[in-house]
């Protein structure tokens, strides 16, 4: 079997967001019994992105969510680290390596210059690792951006390692989409959805798998970060324009945006950067016009869908805290008659 593929647009050459300019992703995680958690860093470019800051803008679509960053993001249209992904408990010890790392390239910071801006974004891996146990640490962040790469693991790694999607493993799922002169790449943290409602590329999945039993009748809870880089020349506004399109590939795979569940997107682009110091020039370019941005949504919600469907198909079955287990979306395609598996040859 092969994963389905989601819509007519042509992908980058890896199908991955590191097909967008030069992102590289790293992971490190941690599979040690009831601990299954870890951390995934994405990295925007291949300077220093406090001295070189990168145009972005978030998407709060459900804000059940307690990332670190995402005020200053806003207000100035930039983000000023790497991009970091780990468990709600986490943020802390990430946020604390992402400032160490700062001040350690930057010895001015925090005092005759200002502060830095950490960014770091969470899900709940609570079911399958035991979350209060604390268990990420600073050297972990540090690891995961030396091991840095264009080519990365997806599924039950970094992250992604204890998340739980639909009631399945989920995890990192990435993918990419070309929109004419310009590519579309996204990474998802994957955590998010009842089973019930399951769409895999517009087939009812969840529904066949459920309809000879009565669903649980639970909330929709979790979450999903999820990352869109583009190499087109967009400013912070048209980047929230951008972020929100994620929405529609989440909404695609099954998802309510329900009560319990932190959605929340961060859109950046690789075509400029802009400088920390004042006396460095800032970038002169045109920014794509508004009517040339469609084909970039269509792209954003295609590469989201695809990445959510990624996060799923690779991940394997993780056996974490108090014996708790998920089984993956591969077993139970295998197990299902030819009529009822999408994915069947």
């Amino acid at each position: 079997m092969t994963p389905p593929r989601i819509g007519s647009l042509p992908s980058g050459p890896r199908d991955a967001i590191s097909d967008v300019g030069e992102i590289r992703v790293g992971h490190v995680t941690l599979d040690l019994g009831a601990i299954q958690t870890g951390v995934t860093v994405v990295v925007p470019h291949a300077g220093d992105p406090f001295a070189d800051k990168v145009p972005a803008a978030a998407a709060v679509i459900n804000g059940f969510g307690k990332s670190v960053g995402l005020i200053q993001v806003e207000e100035l249209g930039v983000f000023e680290t790497p991009i970091a992904l780990t468990n709600t408990f986490s943020v802390g010890a990430v946020m604390q390596a992402q400032i160490r790392a700062a001040m350690a390239a930057h010895p001015k910071l925090g005092r005759e210059w200002a502060t830095v801006n950490p960014l770091v974004f969470e899900c709940n891996d609570g079911y399958l690792n035991d979350i209060r146990a604390l268990a990420v640490t600073e050297e972990h962040y540090r690891t995961a951006l030396e091991n840095a790469s264009f080519d990365f693991v997806q599924g039950s790694i970094g992250a992604g390692r204890g998340m739980s999607a639909f009631e399945l493993k989920g995890g990192i799922g990435t993918a990419s989409r070309r929109a004419g002169d310009y590519t579309v790449g996204a990474l998802v943290l994957a955590n998010h959805g009842r089973l019930p409602t399951l769409t895999l590329a517009g087939h009812p999945l969840g529904r066949k798998l459920t309809e000879r039993k009565k669903p649980a009748d639970e909330p929709e809870k979790g979450s999903i970060i999820m990352l869109l880089a583009t190499d087109a020349p967009l400013d912070a506004r048209q980047l929230r324009r951008l972020a929100l399109r994620a929405g529609a590939g989440l909404a695609r795979t099954g998802s309510v945006f329900g009560h319990g569940s932190g959605d929340i997107a961060l859109a950046f682009s690789t075509a400029y950067t802009l400088p920390h110091l004042p006396e460095r020039p800032m970038p002169a370019l045109a920014m794509l016009h508004e009517t040339r941005l469609d084909p970039l949504f269509h792209a954003a919600a295609d590469a989201t869908e695809q990445a959510i469907i990624h996060a799923l198909w690779h991940a394997e079955p993780v056996r974490g805290r108090d014996g708790h287990k998920r089984r993956t979306l591969r077993e139970i395609l295998r197990r299902l008659p030819d009529e009822d598996n999408p994915c069947a040859s």
